[in-house]
């Protein structure tokens, strides 16, 4: 078995399509929050946000990565998110 972070979201398939990975207090997280909710919010897309320090498994997962963005299920970006790169994910 990989010691690797799978790719996949830690989300339910039913879930909002993009999943924005974070922690309180972290400026990347703050930048990525404005990207996401400018984009969805223009687009009508449904986003959530949820704190690696909420879950043990999320944070052993992506502690290092964070803010990490999820789109349909997949990980999309992490550190930073390029808001024309989400944009076209979501079209």
């Amino acid at each position: 078995m990989s010691s690797e972070p799978s790719a996949e979201a830690p989300v339910p398939r039913s879930a909002p399509r993009v999943v924005l990975l974070g922690r309180p207090g972290c400026h990347l997280c703050d930048e990525a929050r404005a990207v996401v909710e400018r984009v969805a919010g223009e687009l009508g897309v449904a986003w959530q946000e949820q704190s690696v320090d909420d879950d043990p498994e999320l944070l052993r997962r992506y502690a290092e990565q964070i803010p990490v963005t999820f789109v349909d299920g997949k990980r999309h970006d992490f550190w930073r998110v390029d808001e024309t790169r989400l944009r076209a994910a979501l079209q």
